[in-house]
């Protein structure tokens, strides 16, 4: 690959890794409710993997170019945004640390609610076409889908160790400080749902301007 290139790719990534969203939130809230972040963080990525996937395979830009089914997968996305930020939210009070190892059970459901933050966002989705494209050098000796998968896996990497290092963050500091581990669980949560709220408007808004019945109404 073109190492320019490579380098001016793990530069913007790195610095959207770096940008608090969604998945910040479910990082934080996660390094400060369980006792091992780690499911949460495998979640995360393997999202990020997927999207790799559908990037690489091109289902992605099929999905990209039918404004109806990204529509649904925006509403899709916002909806669980805004449960995850309710059950965050909720939970506040009993922000803690347990010294109990967790459940088979447990794990197993960080870990998939990790992969539902990030892979059905489709804001994840538009970000990797608009970004991971520019990046593909056509003279290269490896064909695009290849150059696709090793830009895709290496943000996948990135993410892997900025949100390990949030999640590690907000337990270290907060272990000693439950009432700050309690307001910062309470702002995760809240995160969530204007970041879900957000996306829902963005979608519903335009079906309402579109409505027939405010159509008729402003004759």
């Amino acid at each position: 690959m073109d190492q320019q290139l490579y380098l001016g790719f793990a530069a913007v990534a790195i610095t959207l890794a770096c940008t608090p969203g969604a998945d910040w939130a479910y990082s934080i809230a996660a390094g400060l409710n369980q006792r091992s972040f780690a499911p949460a963080i495998a979640g995360l990525c393997s999202g990020y993997v997927v999207l790799t996937l559908l990037v690489t395979a091109g289902v992605a830009a099929v999905i990209a170019s039918v404004p109806a089914l990204l529509g649904w997968l925006t509403v899709a996305g916002a909806a669980y945004l805004l449960w995850l930020g309710f059950s965050t939210a909720r939970s506040w009070r009993a922000a803690a640390f347990s010294s109990m190892e967790q459940s088979g059970s447990s794990r197993l459901r960080s870990f998939f609610r990790g992969l539902g933050t990030s892979s059905i966002n489709p804001k994840g989705l538009l970000l990797f076409l608009a970004l991971v494209p520019q990046f593909i050098n056509p003279a290269a000796a490896l064909p695009a889908p290849v150059q696709l998968g090793v830009l895709g896996l290496s943000f996948v990497l990135m993410v892997a160790i900025v949100y390990s290092m949030v999640a590690l963050a907000a337990k270290k500091l907060l272990q000693s400080r439950p009432a700050a581990a309690r307001a910062v669980t309470l702002a995760s949560g809240l995160i969530m749902i204007v970041l879900g709220a957000a996306l829902l408007f963005e979608q519903v808004a335009p079906l309402i301007a579109d409505s027939p019945l405010l159509a008729a109404s402003s004759f």
